[in-house]
């Protein structure tokens, strides 16, 4: 006996007009289809259709994670401070953690994930390696202080994840683990009906080493990735590299000091000298934990500050200002070369190959040099990939130019090894008898945030488009309004449930049989069961919701369709 949900009992209200604040099709919808409500920014109310979807997600989530042999747990979301503190997360989240105090003054925060206090769980229930490998997972509630929270369930405050992590003795098991997750999350995505890519990724401030990030293709994506159209290559535009070119064995004249007033910028720069921006060296300057950086790149790239980011992580990337200017007269704003600097770390991006001459700053107030060789003139610190990636990149795997598409992340998938084990002394006895260091893996999925997608990548110009995996029920079921209709339409409503079937019935009094049918497909469930024109001959017209195609059936063949 599956629940009949009925419209003139159920707490829904559809609105006709898009919320004002609402920019991506998912906030509009779920607001306005009545799944969710603004509280504040960033914070949520799932109303009771909403809720029936979140929890289905879940439930999938739930089945796919029980599939590999992981076990549920709850874990806390009010923390101690300690534990992150330990990890350095305390101060590496900065703004993005809520912190508060008890009535003892004592710190905590509301849990961003849960690295930490699920390595000090299997420090005290598993000692020896009998024990593992071991793997847990919660679907909770989850916080981060976000800048701007926007576009609805998309980006929140307070957001459901799902959150597992992998406990091994050995790499290779830890490997086995990473596996199961990555085919488990592949099922998870296809029961859900999300159209997305598996791509390589950084691990940022979770740490480890191998990470893939799965993302859906969305036009309201905040992520950007990269594909290649020649073969399987697809990576989050922060985890692109750059094959370096073999060093030029070009023989390059003197260095020659060149009279540029009034040129600070690449644009003016490649003006004045009548040369393409391609020709100059652009010198960017940060500061690193506090540490002035230059960092140089080819004058017509931009420099990915999240990727330099993330390479330097968990350091933290600032660029300088004017005051930082004032206390190193040596370097002249505007007019930098890597040439001569002393005390500056340089980084460069590996297009900035050995042997290769530029244009760059002299030092100099108004002055630039030309036939400044890298290798010869300069010397790189560190190469690093840096810039920003753009369609026609050539592919690392292939050379082919790169493509680049919007995203929404929807999972994340990492081996952690031994970072937070190391932190937390995590050991268990091996088999040898001595204490032997676990492996661990992190491994996350949005589960609000996956409803989000699901309505961007299914919404058609009607409303929101469920699959019955996710849907709040499998058929709506439509009274057209009189009451003979009615009566047939809650008959038709009995007999389905009684048969298995999820079923909406709307059964409003007063509600016109047009906004009747506006409604049914603003809400999206798969089916629409309509008792309309033929309801005193005991005929339905049935409708499905994606492709429009209608046929009528009697009620006997509507409960076999539907119920089969």
């Amino acid at each position: 006996m599956a629940q009949v949900q009925r419209m003139s009992r159920l707490m829904v209200k559809t609105l006709r007009d898009d919320p004002a604040d609402a920019e991506t099709l998912s906030h509009k919808l779920l607001v306005r289809a009545g799944y969710v409500r603004r509280n504040a920014a960033g914070i949520w109310t799932w109303l009771p259709l909403g809720k029936k979807v979140l929890d289905n997600v879940s439930r999938v989530v739930r089945e796919e994670m029980d599939g590999i042999g992981a076990q549920e747990v709850l874990l806390p979301a009010l923390l101690p401070k300690e534990p992150y503190e330990a990890s350095g997360r305390w101060e590496e989240y900065g703004d993005l953690l809520f912190r508060l105090k008890d009535r003892k003054g004592a710190d905590y925060l509301l849990g961003p994930t849960h690295e930490e206090i699920f390595t000090q769980t299997v420090k005290d229930q598993c000692t020896s390696y009998k024990d593992l490998p071991v793997m847990l997972y919660q679907i909770q509630t989850k916080y981060r202080d976000e800048a701007r929270p926007r576009s609805g369930v998309l980006r929140g405050r307070e957001f459901q994840m799902k959150d597992s992590y992998s406990f091994d003795t050995t790499d290779e098991g830890l490997a086995e683990s990473y596996r199961l997750h990555r085919e488990a999350y592949i099922r998870i995505f296809e029961r859900l009906g999300l159209d997305h890519r598996i791509v390589s990724a950084v691990s940022g401030a979770m740490g480890g080493s191998a990470s893939e990030e799965f993302l859906a293709p969305a036009a309201a994506g905040e992520d950007t990735f990269v594909d290649c159209p020649q073969c399987d290559y697809a990576a989050n535009t922060e985890a692109v590299t750059f094959v370096a070119p073999a060093a030029d064995g070009t023989e390059h004249g003197a260095v020659e000091e060149l009279d540029t007033p009034d040129t600070p910028t690449i644009e003016t720069l490649a003006a004045h000298l009548g040369v393409p921006a391609s020709a100059t060296l652009k010198n960017l300057l940060v500061k690193v934990d506090g540490e002035i950086v230059a960092v140089g790149v080819p004058g017509h790239r931009e420099v990915d500050l999240g990727k330099l980011g993330e390479h330097l992580a968990p350091a933290v990337v600032e660029v300088v200002t004017a005051e930082d200017f004032e206390d190193r007269p040596d370097l002249v704003r505007g007019y930098v070369g890597p040439q001569g600097l002393e005390k500056v770390r340089y980084i460069a991006d590996p297009r900035i190959a050995a042997g290769t001459a530029w244009i760059t700053g002299a030092n100099k107030p108004g002055k630039h040099a030309r036939n400044v060789v890298a290798g010869r003139d300069f010397e790189v610190d560190d190469y690093l990939d840096v810039v920003v990636v753009e369609p026609g990149d050539p592919c690392p795997s292939c050379g082919t130019g790169l493509r680049l598409d919007r995203a929404i992340e929807i999972g994340h998938i990492f081996q952690l090894g031994r970072k937070y084990a190391d932190t937390f002394q995590l050991d268990v006895l091996g088999q040898q008898g001595k204490p032997v260091r676990v492996t661990m893996g992190s491994y996350g999925i949005g589960v609000s945030r996956a409803v989000a997608a699901l309505a961007e990548q299914s919404a058609d110009d009607k409303g929101l488009c469920w699959s019955r995996e996710v849907a709040p029920a499998d058929v709506h079921v439509v009274a057209a309004g009189k009451a003979l209709q009615t009566e047939l339409a809650l008959d038709v409503a009995e007999k389905l449930g009684a048969a298995g079937v999820r079923v909406l019935v709307d059964d409003r009094p007063g509600v016109s049989p047009g906004v009747k049918f506006t409604d049914s497909e603003l809400i999206g469930v798969p089916q629409i069961l309509v008792a309309g024109r033929r309801a005193a001959d005991g005929v339905l017209e049935l409708k499905d919701r994606r492709t429009g195609e209608r046929e009528e059936l009697t009620v006997a063949e509507a409960i076999e369709r539907l119920a089969g």
